[in-house]
């Protein structure tokens, strides 16, 4: 599932080709919005909430003032993606999988794959994004909020209580496994035994912030905060998808294990370090 970076700069690119620019077109290949007709309509902003796209758009003048600004939400799940391109651009996937089409007169905006598609009035999106903690890329993130939501379950494994988009949102499978090598945490353990849930949040906030451009995303940084694991033969992450690969701090082998809800649901690989993160007894 993207993560929180990979949404920001899906957002920035379809502000920078969308905003200001009125809709020609708009075809929604979902069945509840199938007949919604948006043409005429200007985008005001598309903004990152978390791991949701919100496309704000306003209507002409002869709509009434509670429906004159309306919201598409998206949401890209595990293989979702929009993509931009010229007007009349050959698409570089498959039309069947396209699930949101909009049109100007500068860019045409598809969205493939998408795990949600829905339009709602943009005063009610707290109803879609509302339940969201504080967004760790977003301008009311708050650590102390986020550490205060997770400390509030203090059986749920940290692993579990980063990936709860109800007490932060932002971060995903990646960024929770990077974030816990940091803090020389592994993910299984539970919340009430993690001392500092304050600089474990606030690593992984850095680590979105250092790959919001385009290069490939990497999670070894250097004291100041940069990117180091782009150096050629570098590895770009800590532990994530290193299994049996050497820790870059001790050596010893990276191990994979996997970590859902005590109930057995949502289960996802975890990646860590038996010396760095030894598993509690």
């Amino acid at each position: 599932m993207p993560e929180g970076d990979s949404v920001w700069r899906a957002a920035a690119e379809l502000h920078q080709a969308l905003a200001g620019q009125t809709l020609t077109a708009s075809d929604f290949r979902v069945p509840r919005f199938a007949t919604l007709n948006l043409a005429g309509w200007t985008v005001a902003e598309v903004v990152p909430r978390g791991k949701h796209l919100l496309m704000r758009v306003v209507g002409p003048d002869g709509n009434g003032p509670n429906e004159r600004k309306l919201t598409i939400h998206s949401h890209l799940k595990m293989e979702g993606t929009w993509q931009v391109y010229p007007p009349g651009g050959r698409w570089r996937k498959p039309g069947f999988t396209a699930r949101c089409v909009l049109r100007t007169a500068a860019a045409d905006a598809v969205g493939f794959s998408l795990g949600i598609v829905e339009v709602v009035r943009t005063a009610d999106e707290d109803t879609i994004v509302g339940h969201l903690g504080p967004d760790l890329l977003g301008p009311d993130w708050d650590p102390a909020e986020a550490e205060q939501r997770i400390r509030a379950a203090p059986d749920v494994p940290i692993g579990v209580a980063l990936l709860d988009q109800r007490n932060l949102a932002g971060i995903g499978n990646i960024y929770r496994c990077e974030a816990c090598f940091l803090s020389g945490v592994h993910p299984a353990t539970p919340v009430s035994a993690v001392h500092d849930v304050r600089t474990l949040v606030t690593d992984a906030k850095q680590l979105l912030e250092a790959n919001l451009g385009p290069a490939r995303r990497v999670t070894v940084l250097n004291p100041r905060g940069m990117p180091v694991g782009r150096r050629a033969g570098r590895p770009g992450y800590w532990v994530y998808r290193r299994e049996h690969q050497p820790c870059l701090k001790c050596r010893a082998p990276i191990r994979r294990g996997v970590l859902g809800k005590p109930n057995g649901e949502e289960e996802r690989d975890i990646y860590f370090c038996p010396q760095c993160q030894p598993v509690l007894p």
